[in-house]
């Protein structure tokens, strides 16, 4: 048995950074890893995905270029070798800087190999035993397959990465961030695609404008959309594959090349031996967690995907945060501080904070909002990137700001100048007195402020 007084599990945003200050602090930390060094983001999730995303933006915008008074001789080309095998040399960038300052940080002990709970504070690592006083879970998740496609050739978020074709036609299931990442993806590098959504709507969790807008700007590019979806499954047929959608429109079968599964996500807690601990999981399989992210059972706590309080690579570092600064800067940080921010990465990107206005129109409180179309801006035009709006909500009482979504050319960037004026609790009249650059989106953020109007 190998005594550590502190051991990570797994090598996922939160993992690294723990591990290094742990042994900083002069303890002596152990972190294992079963698969590959920096876990979904920096592997199968954000820096390939958002790498692939840029070489389809190119793709898209050389086929535009009669639109900015350019001329390309001949046709453009999309070789997919040459396009994964630069994502490919990013992603092996990423992961090995994270190998390498792990297995050179001092007090600090790597095992690869996977990690299994066989005592309340005991692991086995392979054939090593270890045990420790404090043990951090972060295991991150995978892909969820439903019901319906055993037996079936289909692709994850994981198996995609590893095409080096363009599909002839990509069925996508799930209308959420994946699928639609995925789905515009790939109709840039020149697939049929058609994007399968059980709701009524893509993106169920979004405001009905987002989602429509949303919707309007993918059939632009030629993706088909079938949405109302029962009954899905899928069998390989004819060298491809058939999906089953029974939509109330269209035909009930639909063949495709290549299927990629995109309905959600799973924590990988199924085989990390919690039943040895006091550790409680929901009804999902996610650890279940206090404010500052420990569990029931004391000495332990989870981070990342597996605790189920957010699925991004930057709540993931933020729980990092939070434990870090509990344990050692006695700064009593909590989950709870946290507001809700996301963005989806289609072209033009989705940027999101705090409340939608659903929830705002639940919330009984006096809500005032803003919107403003991408064609109203003259940045936007100029740059020819013109689908999308900005909308903002406002609390008319306390002038504080409630949410906003910003879905347009540089929306990403642009949304952390409000989510900045959130954390800072100040009214939205700091950033409507404000004088933004010209010419720029973000300039029209105090213009939006100054039309607000009552939420009907």
């Amino acid at each position: 048995m190998k005594t550590f007084d502190a051991i990570i599990i797994g090598t996922g945003q939160a993992g690294p950074s723990l591990a290094a200050r742990c042994a900083a602090e002069g303890m002596k930390t152990a972190i294992i890893e079963r698969h590959l060094f920096g876990g979904t983001c920096v592997n199968t999730g954000c820096t390939p995905t958002k790498a692939l995303v840029a070489s389809a933006r190119a793709a898209y915008m050389a086929g535009r270029m009669d639109d900015y008074g350019i001329s390309i001789e001949g046709s453009v080309s999309v070789n997919m070798e040459k396009v994964k095998a630069r994502k490919d040399a990013i992603v092996r960038q990423s992961s090995e800087g994270v190998e390498e300052w792990l297995k050179n940080t001092e007090n600090l002990t790597v095992f690869e190999d996977h990690a299994r709970f066989t005592g309340p504070k005991t692991i086995s690592a392979g054939s090593e035993e270890l045990t420790a006083e404090k043990i951090f879970i972060n295991v991150g998740g995978r892909a969820f397959i439903p019901s319906g496609f055993e037996g079936v050739d289909y692709l994850t978020n994981s198996s995609i990465m590893e095409v080096d074709f363009v599909p002839e036609h990509l069925i996508v299931v799930g209308g959420g961030y994946i699928g639609l990442e995925f789905g515009q993806m790939y109709r840039r590098f020149g697939s049929e695609v058609t994007i399968i959504e059980r709701g009524e709507r893509l993106l169920p969790k979004e405001d009905a404008d987002v989602s429509e807008e949303i919707s309007e700007i993918l059939k632009s590019e030629g993706i088909n959309i079938r949405l109302k979806a029962e009954c899905l499954g899928a069998k390989n047929k004819d060298g491809g594959v058939e999906v089953n959608v029974d939509c109330e429109e269209g035909p009930p079968k639909l063949k495709g090349t290549h299927l990629l599964l995109a309905t959600g996500r799973r924590p990988n807690t199924d085989d990390l031996g919690l039943e040895s601990t006091d550790i409680e999981m929901d009804g999902r399989g996610y650890i279940e967690v206090n404010d500052q992210l420990q569990t029931g059972s004391d000495g332990i706590w989870a981070l990342g995907d597996c605790n189920g309080k957010g699925a991004f690579t930057h709540t993931a570092y933020n729980d990092f945060e939070i434990v870090a600064a509990n344990l050692f800067d006695n700064d009593p940080r909590r989950v709870s501080d946290r507001i809700t921010c996301y963005g989806l990465y289609i072209d033009p990107a989705l940027a999101r904070v705090g409340m939608t206005e659903e929830q705002a129109r639940n919330s009984d409180r006096n809500v005032l909002i803003g919107k403003r179309s991408m064609q109203r801006i003259a940045r936007a035009r100029e740059k020819g990137e013109t689908k999308g709006f900005m909308k903002i909500l406002v609390d008319a009482d306390t002038e504080k700001i409630l949410g906003a979504a910003i879905l347009g050319v540089e929306g990403d960037e642009i949304i952390h100048s409000i989510l900045d004026i959130m954390y800072a609790d100040a009214p939205y009249t700091t950033i409507k007195r404000a004088v933004h650059i010209h010419p720029t989106v973000s300039e029209l953020i105090p213009t939006m402020l100054g039309n607000l109007e009552p939420l009907d």
